[in-house]
């Protein structure tokens, strides 16, 4: 089964026991979340499409982690100026791991 989630302004698609990172939850780690911004469902030949989202479908999943993802440098340059900007960012992120796609 696949199904397409939205959370943090993202759109994910996740199967059942997939571990993704999305946008920072405000969760603890071991606690439960529950995605019900559902897009889409797909089993097998049969294909769920929401308007906009469909209706009584839920992904559960599980809260493993919170981190931070690999450092993204930044580096603005003005030639002819003597302008360097240079910054560094590191995104803060939850990792989830689906336990279970409800539909209706």
């Amino acid at each position: 089964m696949l199904t397409v989630i939205k959370t943090g302004g993202k759109q994910y698609i996740v199967t059942l026991g997939q571990k993704i990172k999305v946008e920072k939850l405000s969760q603890e780690e071991g606690s439960e979340v529950v995605f019900d911004e559902v897009l889409l469902i797909k089993d097998n030949d049969k294909t769920e499409i929401g308007m906009p989202f469909v209706q009584g479908a839920k992904v559960r999943g599980k809260v493993v982690k919170h981190g931070k993802r690999e450092k993204l440098v930044v580096f603005k340059f003005k030639p002819k100026k003597r302008e360097r900007k240079k910054k560094g960012h590191r995104q803060l992120f939850t990792e989830v791991e689906v336990t279970a796609i409800d539909t209706k």
